[in-house]
């Protein structure tokens, strides 16, 4: 039993969970919603998760594990869905609360667009590498309908929370494949994805990443306002 990846997750979650109580932020008045948001999200992620570990897309290294699993996922990877989104919304809420991020109208929508094109096109070219073509064409949609038909006010504030949140995702992204490490924590089929590494990490984890995040932060926005219009 070893218990590096479990450690991983409790540093990820520790700082913004102690953080979370800070009398400017407050982000404890959003455990519930981040918590619904949570059990949707996780769930699509954990059966993609669960699938892709089933057919070779990747997979995971027992010497770095408790030995505890959830199908054929380690229970540490479960967690990993629970305690990323709680770190990313809770960096998203002090950027909220500390930064005025404006982007004009016009410049959200060429950047908003162009970057789903592109992620649209590429994810569609290489359509036999999984990875690569699940991760960018789902989220090119993702992107798409939350400008163009949830009409979202929050995107320039999320790409620069996650801009922000590069760092510790080289940190935890670089130990998880293998950074520091004699062998990866996570490893990767590269037949299914680009090939193109940073560090040690494929490029897609932040396409990935970033997906986990926006598709967390759009559904405690929702369950943020059916709370707030009870009690109006």
């Amino acid at each position: 039993m070893n218990f590096t990846y479990l450690a991983i997750d409790i540093f990820t979650i520790f700082f913004p969970l102690a953080l979370s109580f800070d009398s400017k932020v407050q982000f404890y008045k959003q455990f519930k919603p981040l918590f619904q948001a949570n059990l949707v999200v996780a769930s699509i992620f954990i059966a993609w998760d669960i699938l892709f570990t089933h057919i070779g897309v990747w997979g995971f290294n027992d010497t770095y594990l408790t030995g505890i699993s959830f199908f054929n996922l380690p229970i540490e990877e479960v967690l990993f869905f629970f305690c990323v989104p709680f770190a990313c919304i809770f960096t998203f809420a002090c950027v909220e609360h500390y930064l005025n991020v404006k982007w004009t109208q016009r410049f959200e929508s060429i950047f908003v667009n162009s970057f789903s094109i592109c992620l649209l096109a590429i994810g569609l070219y290489l359509l036999p590498k999984l990875y690569t073509s699940s991760t960018f064409i789902s989220l090119a949609i993702v992107l798409l309908v939350l400008k163009h038909v949830a009409k979202v006010d929050w995107l320039p504030k999320i790409f620069t929370t996650y801009a922000i949140l590069l760092g510790p995702f080289f940190i935890v992204n670089g130990i998880l494949t293998g950074t520091g490490l004699e062998n990866p924590i996570v490893w990767y089929n590269d037949d299914e994805n680009i090939g193109i590494r940073l560090l040690t990490i494929p490029i897609e984890d932040m396409f990935y990443g970033f997906e986990l995040v926006i598709l967390n932060l759009f559904f405690v926005q929702i369950w943020k306002t059916k709370a707030e219009n009870k009690l109006n």
